[in-house]
């Protein structure tokens, strides 16, 4: 079972991250957005961001270097990252499921790092494998683990029943919303009951990562804790090729789209890339725009179709 567990945990990581990778380079790749224009950025400076303005306000802008507050940024996006400020402000009905989804599953990623962190560092200072920080990092990572996993699993429940009774959420609900819900509820359900379920001789969180660094064939590892442990690894590997990716498409969404505020100056990047966007041929079926697929962008922003229908 052990040899299982391994294999499931090391392909699922593998696979994680030439998802994660994928995404990445697929959402760097696409065109610029139009601008939205959407004051203010959060990295301007301070005294403009209390009144919505931006280095446009600065005369001769275009002559002087840019500088972006990067502590304004992280202002805006921990407070969405861990606490969803925006669907607080504007969907507060689904807040509570959410969050609690969400957090718990902080809080399982972060009981992941001290899990490897402490089967990590013993092995390279064996010295301190006893120590009693060892014992209370074991002690805070349990605590993390049975938080996350118990709040995450409320909150993917909660979730399923929002979506399966509001009748506001029909027209943005799928069935991969419910098969991805229910994916997290049975995974993260049977590494629990796996895990108390278990003999005091069977491997236990923190077993699994040391034998996982050592490839220790040995460890006697509880089949249903096991199982679980699979089936929550398959659903990390899982996770970036779905829509439950947003988690990277967020970071564009803000720093590409809503704060993307760079001046457009001759000879720029902006410039040659719009030039190359210009040649595009564009297939879009509404007849209005005459995007028919021969056009370029160019004739098609330089052409009146209203006009050519009068002829």
């Amino acid at each position: 079972m052990a040899l299982f567990v391994y294999i499931a945990i090391y392909a699922s990581l593998l696979i994680f991250l030439i998802g994660c990778v994928r995404r990445v380079w697929q959402y760097a790749s696409t065109p610029i957005h139009l601008r939205w224009e959407l004051y203010p950025v959060p990295h301007e400076a301070p005294e403009r961001v209390k009144h919505g303005g931006s280095y446009f306000e600065t005369g001769d802008w275009w002559t002087k270097p840019q500088h972006s507050n990067h502590i304004g940024e992280l202002r805006v996006m921990i407070p969405e990252m861990l606490f969803l400020k925006g669907l607080w402000e504007f969907n507060r009905r689904l807040w509570v499921p959410s969050f609690l989804f969400h957090f718990g599953l902080y809080l399982l990623i972060g009981a992941i790092v001290l899990v490897g962190f402490g089967a990590a560092f013993p092995l390279l200072v064996p010295s301190l494998a006893t120590s009693g920080f060892w014992i209370v990092l074991a002690g805070v990572y349990h605590i993390m683990a049975y938080a996350g996993a118990t709040i995450s699993v409320a909150g993917a429940i909660l979730l399923f029943l929002r979506r399966a009774t509001d009748p506001a959420l029909k027209n943005y609900t799928k069935p991969a919303d419910f098969f991805n819900l229910v994916f997290f509820i049975i995974a993260f359900g049977l590494v629990a009951a796996g895990y108390f379920a278990r003999s005091p001789q069977s491997a236990g969180v923190g077993d699994v990562a040391r034998g996982l660094l050592r490839f220790d064939r040995a460890l006697h590892v509880n089949p249903l804790f096991g199982l679980g442990v699979a089936l929550s690894s398959a659903l990390a590997a899982y996770i970036p090729y779905t829509h439950m990716s947003h988690f990277i498409a967020k970071y564009f969404t803000y720093h590409d789209v809503r704060w993307d505020d760079r001046p457009n100056v001759r000879g720029g990047s902006i410039e040659s890339a719009v030039a190359e966007y210009l040649t595009y041929r564009p297939t879009w079926s509404a007849a209005h725009v005459g995007a028919d697929g021969k056009k370029n962008w160019l004739d098609v922003a330089t052409t009146n179709p209203a006009q050519e229908v009068r002829k």
